[in-house]
C-alpha cells in the first residue's frame, strides 16, 4: 500500500504527539529529550522524501521534492497546532504558572509600571498565553519543516 505525503504527515504528527506525551509524563521538564519531537518531525519529512525518490512519479527536480515534503509537513504542522492548543487548554496550570513568573518579573522592577499596570499586564498575558503558544508552534514548525524539506530535497536531488 502506497502512503501519500498527507497520510505520512498524519502518521508523523501522531508519532510527534505520542513522543510529546511520553516525554512530558516520564521526563523532568528540563530534559533535553523533549526535543525528540522535532527529530520525529524531521524524520517524518525525510521518510516522505526518500519514498518519493524511489517512486515512479519522481522527476528529480527540487520543486517536486519540496512540494512532496511540503504536503507532509503542512499536515503535521496543522495537527500539532491543534494538539498544542488542546494540550494547553487541558492544562491551564501552565498559563497560571507562567503568568505568576511574569508577575514576579514585573514586580522585581516596580519603577517601570504601577501596581495597576502590572496587574493589567499579567491579566493580558494570562488571557493570551494559549494563543501565543499556538502562534509560536505554527511559526516554529513551519520554519523547521521548510528547512528540513529544503535541505533534504537538495541532498536527494544531487544523489543519483
Amino acid at each position: 500500500m502506497k502512503l501519500s505525503p498527507l497520510i505520512k504527515g498524519v502518521i508523523t504528527a501522531v508519532l510527534m504527539m505520542a513522543t510529546s506525551l511520553t516525554t512530558f509524563y516520564t521526563l523532568p521538564p528540563t530534559s533535553p529529550l523533549h526535543y525528540l519531537v522535532f527529530a520525529v518531525y524531521a524524520l517524518g519529512i525525510i521518510w516522505t522524501l526518500i519514498a518519493y525518490k524511489s517512486s515512479p512519479e519522481n522527476t528529480g527536480k527540487f520543486g517536486a521534492f519540496f512540494n512532496t515534503g511540503f504536503r507532509c509537513f503542512i499536515v503535521a504542522t496543522l495537527l500539532m497546532v491543534v494538539y498544542t492548543f488542546t494540550f494547553n487548554k487541558l492544562h491551564p496550570e501552565f498559563g497560571e504558572e507562567s503568568a505568576a513568573a511574569y508577575n514576579k518579573e514585573l514586580l522585581a522592577n516596580p519603577e517601570s509600571k504601577t501596581p495597576i499596570e502590572i496587574e493589567e499586564a499579567v491579566a493580558r498575558y494570562r488571557k493570551g498565553y494559549a494563543m501565543a503558544l499556538v502562534y509560536g508552534s505554527i511559526f516554529g514548525y513551519l520554519i523547521i519543516g521548510v528547512a528540513v524539506t529544503a535541505a533534504a530535497s537538495v541532498i536527494l536531488t544531487r544523489r543519483k
